[in-house]
């Protein structure tokens, strides 16, 4: 983990915000764009409703892109995307690779990216601008991730490229700018290098572009940590890196009032380890954890990969802190309003942690045992400890936490500001509103939550081969080829590794980039 110097910093809360100031920033390009993320979808709509009607050009994204270039001759645009494997096939957008390589204008790059361990995925989502302005968070450019804070049952802006409806969603996207992006620009960098063989010289300018956020939680700090996960490859034998996990580790240990979580997914046994043994620990503070996750997985595969492990956890964790003292709140959260006269649930799809109001951390981590481990990750996190003006920090770290909890809560509901700020019985006031037919907010119920999400009633180890921690494939044969990582062996092993993380063809040999430039002058 290494900490970088912001001149601006601040929080972006759901799709609707994130969309607009990416698409405000981007304009702003004058060298270049660089997209990272797990999943993007062509003509996705950047912006709805209002938004899209004060806007001037192309909304959808990739026709978004073009208009820049097109626009700006100087400007050049790289879209990485993960090399999906055949288990998402159905949910990804065919033959992407051929519409952003021959549909888009000739500055507008696209490169999948597998480099990988076997059964890995590249997770990470940021997005920089020049080298200057920098966003990071949980959020990708694709469908079904839009929607406005209300989170309301029925927003007809709330659709997917079929033109169809689906679930309120809840995510978090961070924006700065400063030392920061330059940082995440030689991350992108690298990985579109380890991607293509290609060494990208980009042009950073030397002036920096003024560039207000609306809509954002201003958090008044002067250094922003980068925090990864990257596992090792045989290949090229990279270090293995975990600092996401030992982030979570370290503040979990740290706590002394208050732990606030929101994640999709809860499987990760550190993180769980790490709980029990803060609660345990009888010399310690009594804490206040809350935990707000979804009501239900939205595939089996989750459920089978996931959904057990929480199951298990969510009780061993309720049982732990109701005899060692402390107090754990698990919720989900409902939709505003109602749909055809039925309730929906909010998707939570966050991945933050806020420790005594002194720490928080965003980014794409999942609490999932991949995301510590195997798959490619990036967080940020704000330390009150690093900072000249630590209580300041502190002051809008809570902001941020009373303002979350206020959206899961339900802004029609007439409570005490200070019983959401505080830190101090925070869980016997939330489950108070939890129980408000008024309310948004739901306490977790086992016996919902097992119905919800079908898991396997008799879990055989090979129900949670897609949540491991560490790449089981390339660690187990890693010695054997340690020695001769040239011999026929050790290629064959690679070999194999590469045909593993392959993508189902389209039949379509995807141009490089010289070749890209040929065909379009033509």
């Amino acid at each position: 983990m290494d900490l970088f110097s912001v001149s601006k910093t601040c929080l972006l809360i759901d799709g609707r915000n994130y969309y607009r100031e990416f698409y405000r920033a981007a304009k702003k390009a004058r060298s270049f764009i660089l997209i990272a993320g797990w999943q993007f979808d062509s003509t996705v709509k950047i912006l709805r409703g209002q938004d899209a009607g004060a806007a001037e050009g192309d909304i959808e994204f990739l026709s978004f892109l073009n208009s820049l270039s097109r626009n700006n001759d100087q400007l050049e645009i790289y879209v990485l995307a993960w090399d999906f494997s055949a288990l998402f096939a159905l949910d990804r957008e065919w033959f992407q690779a051929w519409t952003f390589n021959w549909t888009a204008n000739s500055r507008v790059y696209f490169s999948f990216d597998s480099n990988h361990p076997v059964g890995a995925s590249h997770h990470q989502k940021f997005v920089i601008i020049d080298g200057q302005m920098a966003f990071v968070g949980g959020m990708d450019i694709r469908s079904g991730v839009w929607d406005g804070r209300d989170h309301r049952a029925d927003n007809p802006d709330r659709i997917d490229e079929e033109g169809l409806p689906y679930e309120p969603y809840h995510d978090i996207q961070s924006f700065h700018i400063g030392q920061v992006a330059d940082a995440l620009t030689a991350l992108f960098i690298q990985r579109w290098k380890d991607s293509t063989s290609e060494e990208l010289n980009l042009d950073i300018p030397g002036d920096i572009v003024s560039f207000g956020v609306e809509d954002a939680i201003a958090l008044p700090a002067e250094k922003v940590a980068i925090s990864r996960t990257k596992a090792f490859t045989i290949d090229n034998n990279d270090e293995w890196i975990r600092e996401i996990r030992s982030l979570y580790l370290d503040a979990i240990d740290a706590a002394e009032k208050l732990i606030y979580i929101e994640n999709q997914y809860f499987s990760s046994q550190a993180v769980y380890k790490a709980l029990m043994d803060r609660m345990n620990d009888t010399n310690r503070s009594r804490l206040q954890i809350i935990l707000i996750t979804p009501r239900a997985h939205h595939s089996f595969l989750e459920d089978i990969s996931i959904g057990n492990a929480e199951q298990k956890i969510f009780h061993s964790l309720m049982e732990t802190a109701s005899r060692a003292g402390h107090r754990i709140g698990i919720y989900h959260t409902l939709a505003q309003g109602s749909k055809n006269g039925e309730t929906m649930s909010t998707y939570i799809h966050a991945k933050l942690m806020i420790v005594d109001d002194r720490f928080i951390t965003v980014g794409s981590a999942n609490l999932s045992n991949r995301s510590m481990g195997l798959d490619t990750e990036l967080n940020v996190a704000w330390d009150a400890a690093e900072e000249n003006s630590g209580e300041e920090l502190v002051r809008s770290i809570r902001s941020v936490r009373a303002g979350l909890l206020e959206e899961h809560i339900g802004k029609n509901v007439a409570y005490d500001l200070e019983g959401v700020e505080s830190q101090n019985g925070l869980v016997d006031f939330l489950n108070g509103l939890a129980g408000n037919s008024e309310s948004r907010l739901r306490q977790y119920d086992e016996k919902e939550f097992i119905k919800n999400n079908k898991s396997p009633e008799n879990p055989k180890p090979k129900d949670f081969a897609l949540d491991p921690e560490r790449p089981v494939v390339e660690e187990n044969i890693y010695e054997l080829i340690s020695h001769d990582k040239t011999g026929i062996f050790a290629k064959g092993i690679v070999l194999l590794r590469e045909l593993l993380n392959m993508r189902p063809s389209t039949g379509i040999e995807v141009a490089s980039r010289n070749e890209k430039i040929e065909e379009k002058s033509e």
